[in-house]
């Protein structure tokens, strides 16, 4: 079991920075896959990026390549999202997931993340 908290959201001004964290509790969490994923508002839910359980490979939405970043620090058992050059199109609500992987695979699909954060919320202003 996994519980996912991000955190880091705010308000920003376009072209603005913003990185986001989502920490996990329990144990294992360099045997997990992780994702993060955004909701605008009337939107359905989307694939931001994805990032393999060693952190040595990346995967990005269009929209977001080369602007945003993800990582993760297994010892501190988190993940990040840095976002540079934001637009107001970025605006929503960022969710990390998570699920036990020790491929290569970073999923694009909701339905492959077995944990899910509550959300935290981005928002550009122009």
């Amino acid at each position: 079991q996994v519980q996912l908290v991000e955190s880091g959201g705010g308000l920003v001004q376009a072209g603005g920075s913003l990185r986001l964290s989502c920490a996990a509790s329990g144990r294992r969490f360099s045997s997990y896959a992780m994702g993060w994923f955004r909701q605008a508002p009337g939107k359905e839910r989307e694939f931001v990026g994805a990032i393999n359980w060693s952190g040595g490979s990346t995967y990005y939405a269009y929209s977001v390549k080369g602007r945003f970043t993800i990582s993760r620090d297994n010892a501190k058992n988190t993940v990040y999202l840095q976002m540079n050059s934001l637009k107001p199109e970025d605006t929503a609500v960022y969710y990390c997931a998570a699920n036990y992987d020790t491929a290569q695979t970073m999923a694009i699909t909701e339905a492959w993340y077995a944990y899910w954060g509550q959300g935290t919320q981005v928002t550009v202003s122009s």
